[in-house]
């Protein structure tokens, strides 16, 4: 089983587009109904138009999910949320192939994707993610890929919990 990373392209959007219609992952990400609300949010950073860097994530080569990291600063509005200061990565994902769930792949591509990319900056001394409270799944894959608890913030009137590793700390999943 081989867990690889590659650059997302503007030919994977129907298929993200099919994810997030999906129930499971629909749940999470529920703010882009159609395939065009899609091509909008995502086509400008795929063009170097838009500061995140999206990924799509496969196992033995066939593509089961999307995994986007960006720098904290590059989004004041949430920074002022999270309040993380300068040299702090965000990440957020989707595994997309429900049959995947419930496996511990989460922890491992987060941990993966965490080092290989996310810390290939220098200048990352932190990454983050924001997981909403009720997703104890999500919560608990950061938590096996070395993050840790720091607080709840409310992000869109929900509560959230903002995860954190920092570069020194290791995985112990």
């Amino acid at each position: 089983m081989t867990l690889s990373f590659r650059p997302m392209t503007a030919e994977d959007l129907r298929l993200l587009h099919e994810w997030q219609q999906r129930p499971h992952v629909k749940r999470w990400w529920s703010d882009r109904e159609t395939y065009e609300q899609v091509v909008e949010h995502y086509l400008p950073a795929i063009e170097g138009k838009e500061p995140a860097d999206h990924f799509i994530m496969l196992l033995d080569e066939r593509p089961i999910g999307m995994i986007e990291t960006y720098l904290v600063s590059d989004y004041p509005e949430y920074e002022a949320v999270v309040g993380v200061g300068a040299g702090v990565a965000g990440v957020d994902l989707l595994i997309g192939e429900e049959a995947l769930i419930g496996r511990g792949l989460g922890s491992e591509v987060i941990n993966r994707f965490v080092e290989e990319v996310v810390f290939a900056s220098p200048a990352t001394v932190a990454c983050i993610a924001g997981p909403e409270a009720s997703n104890i799944a999500s919560i608990r894959a950061f938590e096996k890929a070395g993050f840790r608890r720091e607080r709840e913030f409310l992000e869109e009137g929900r509560p959230h919990v903002l995860v954190r590793r920092d570069r020194q700390e290791q995985a112990s999943a």
